[in-house]
């Protein structure tokens, strides 16, 4: 796919480039972001080189992930990172982020998941969009809330993080979540008797 830019209230999502590089060298010194991600500990500046320059345009050329650098729209700050990353199941696809620390609290990664989910379920012919966070990581667990994915439960040893098999929440945004038609039709699999109906067996 042709890397493509993605605006929302208050800010910008658009492929990284070069000029990223020491940006996100800056923000991944963070001790969160080394700890509750797959980035590399401690994450050097050829690190940010290989992702800005090679990594993030790769994943664009192959269709395997789309980067996005979330840039305010008033003064081009840095204030994270997105990947919509394409799954083998068809029409799902995984959201991963990260927030610079200095720009916390202002509901930016929450905003730019929401802008990024629309994409992929109205863009991408995406179904189902899932999210997957070590257990423990409140932080990206209350972002993922917030943007209206609903718990799914626990997964033994889902994430591999700097060789340590590690134990992850799940969690999906389906697009009749954000009031969007799907490619195809949900039924879904929920018992339909109300509370205290009977259930037709016998005594």
């Amino acid at each position: 796919m042709e890397p493509i830019t993605l605006t929302t209230e208050r800010l910008t999502l658009r492929p990284f480039g070069p000029q990223d590089t020491y940006r996100v060298h800056a923000a991944c010194q963070d001790p969160d972001i080394q700890r509750w991600t797959v980035l590399p500990s401690p994450y050097r500046l050829t690190d940010a080189e290989l992702f800005t320059a090679r990594l993030s345009p790769a994943g664009w050329q192959d269709d395997s992930v789309y980067s996005f650098a979330l840039v305010l729209r008033d003064s081009e700050a840095l204030v994270g990172a997105l990947g919509m990353h394409r799954r083998s199941r068809p029409g799902t696809y995984e959201v991963g982020f990260w927030g610079a620390a200095d720009h916390r609290g202002h509901g930016y990664v929450c905003e730019a998941v929401l802008g990024s989910a629309r994409w992929a379920f109205t863009s991408l012919g995406a179904d189902r969009l899932e999210w997957r966070a070590e257990i423990g990581n409140t932080a990206s667990r209350a972002v993922a809330l917030r943007a209206g994915f609903q718990m799914e439960g626990e997964q033994r040893s889902g994430l591999l993080n700097k060789g340590v098999r590690r134990d992850v929440w799940t969690a999906a945004l389906l697009p009749c979540d954000l009031g969007l038609p799907g490619v195809h039709p949900y039924l879904p699999g929920r018992d339909a008797r109300r509370p205290g109906e009977a259930s037709g067996s016998g005594p």
